[in-house]
């Protein structure tokens, strides 16, 4: 696999990355290039994996010749790349073009929601990604991987709050659905909200049945307001029946992600709750045990904690994981090396 550029350096301003098929038509019908350069162009970067104009070989000379002057076809720079010793689980940290640094897969610079136990959140918000730096950011992950899984799944789960950077994130999904490029279904895509239902119900009536992953985090108003304070606008009586429709809408389970904070959100009453709530919609609760981060007063359960917050849940809500990674020891690296996010 070659590529035209392995950094975001590039003579040209329009990123390949950021148009879908329809969009590069018409910017290659500017200059003069038939529609169907498009697919032939989706083809060889999507498919084939192959960013170098000079290798894409059914293109005539001139246009290879002439596309790095028109598309950006080079991706973000890798700052970091952190793995567990398994080297199942990754962590990547970019470089953006102005030099703004995300992990994967985000889709703002930053946070503005400032969840009370999330790292982001202290960075404040920056800006928000480009439908095109968004699907950089999963190209990067594939030409990492050397696309040796084409079957990856996708969840907005990085840096902030996807749903208040709407219409990029929704045309990244677009771009990235379609079946002349990496042709992810809906299925394997999953976006994460802390919980603004405009959006929410605004992506329903989108009829594209990605995955929608709620931060819950807590089971009543007092204790979500303090960790998620975005619940004083859309509390949970107006979130709850949002995801419920979400997931009668998608025909897809809504996840309700819990991050287990010791002596806050872990007793046998916020399981109870827990398990109502999950009830109200079809859904699958996973839970998190928190990883401290430094600067924060919140410390993890112990693992008696969370097994006996687990199975007190097992018979009262439809479906219950818990996430048992190696994400600790990625975030003890990243907070030596600055990294972003809990």
């Amino acid at each position: 696999m070659s590529s035209l550029s392995d950094t975001i350096d590039s003579p040209a301003s329009t990123s390949f990355f950021g148009l879908t098929r329809e969009s590069l038509a018409g910017a290659l019908g500017r200059h003069g290039q038939p529609g169907y350069r498009a697919s032939q162009l989706y083809t060889w970067v999507y498919r084939r994996h192959q960013r170098d104009p000079a290798q894409m070989t059914d293109l005539p000379g001139a246009l290879r010749r002439d596309l790095p002057a028109w598309l950006d076809l080079g991706l973000p720079a890798q700052a970091s790349v952190l793995g567990t010793p398994d080297d199942l689980t990754h962590k990547f940290v970019l470089d953006l073009a102005d030099r703004a640094r995300v992990e994967c897969l985000s889709s703002q610079v930053g946070c503005a929601l400032r969840c009370s136990f999330c790292a982001t959140g202290l960075m404040g918000l920056k800006r928000n990604l480009s439908a095109g730096e968004i699907v950089a950011q999963v190209v990067t992950m594939g030409e990492f991987h050397g696309w040796r899984d084409e079957r990856f799944n996708l969840v907005f789960m990085g840096m902030g709050e996807p749903l208040a950077n709407y219409e990029p994130v929704v045309e990244a999904v677009r771009i990235m659905r379609d079946p002349e490029g990496l042709n992810l279904g809906a299925r394997r895509i999953t976006i994460s909200t802390s919980g603004v239902v405009p959006q929410m119900r605004r992506l329903a009536e989108e009829r594209i049945p990605v995955g929608l992953a709620v931060s819950l985090h807590a089971t009543t108003d007092a204790v979500r307001d303090q960790l998620v304070p975005i619940n004083r606008r859309w509390p949970l009586e107006v979130l709850i029946p949002a995801a419920r429709d979400y997931g009668r809408v998608s025909g897809r389970r809504v996840t309700l992600e819990y991050t287990l904070i010791a002596g806050v959100n872990d007793a046998a009453e916020d399981a109870d709750r827990l398990g109502a709530i999950a009830r109200e919609l079809p859904s699958k609760i996973n839970l998190i045990p928190y990883n401290p981060v430094p600067g924060l007063e919140w410390r993890r359960p112990t693992a008696t904690a969370v097994d006996a917050f687990a199975q007190r849940l097992y018979p009262r809500a439809p479906a219950v994981t818990v996430r048992h990674t190696m994400g600790g020891e990625i975030w003890a690296a990243c907070g030596q090396l600055g990294g972003l996010s809990a």
